[in-house]
């Protein structure tokens, strides 16, 4: 039988501040840990619709992105279900309505992954800046520790490249 095929995706704009937050996720991500052929690293950028046939090959998906939920800065969030599209809909962020959209149409194909959603609430996600604010940029490396901690609940091994001789 064929390992599950597992998509890490981080979505946002590096442009927007606080809003490339999944997109650092990934980066730190790609650079610290390797993983085996069943699980892909995606930038996710803001390609909403484009994503769908990634998306769609999915047997689990972890999306990384920044969400308003009226919380403090930097506090974490983990959203699966029904919880993603309620929690997507009070975004103002045009590339989380896409992620929505682009989800409701795997749907439609009949290829909906599972997915968890993990996401930290911005600071700032309307200045224009490639850096993150030095709060949510702290909130990194546990972002990472999350998407492992996904890993390990699906079973799914990862080398860190520091540890490679």
């Amino acid at each position: 039988m064929a390992e599950p095929h597992i998509v890490i995706m981080g979505v946002g704009s590096i442009l927007m501040t606080d809003e490339g937050f999944g997109v650092r996720v990934i980066e730190a991500l790609e650079e610290q840990y390797e993983f085996p052929e069943n699980v892909s690293v995606v930038d996710g950028g803001v390609l909403g619709l484009n994503l769908l046939g990634v998306i769609a090959e999915a047997d689990h998906l972890i999306v990384v992105d920044a969400v308003r939920n009226g919380g403090a800065p930097g506090d974490f969030y983990r959203l699966t279900g029904e919880a993603i599209p309620e929690r997507v809909r009070a975004k103002n962020s045009l590339h989380q309505i896409d992620f929505l959209e682009t989800l409701t149409l795997c749907q439609a194909v009949d290829e909906v992954p599972e997915t968890v959603v993990l996401g930290v609430e911005p600071e700032d996600i309307d200045s224009l800046s490639v850096e993150l604010t030095p709060t949510i940029k702290e909130r990194v490396e546990p972002a990472i520790e999350m998407v492992l901690d996904e890993l390990n609940r699906l079973n799914t091994s990862y080398t860190r490249k520091a540890e490679q001789k």
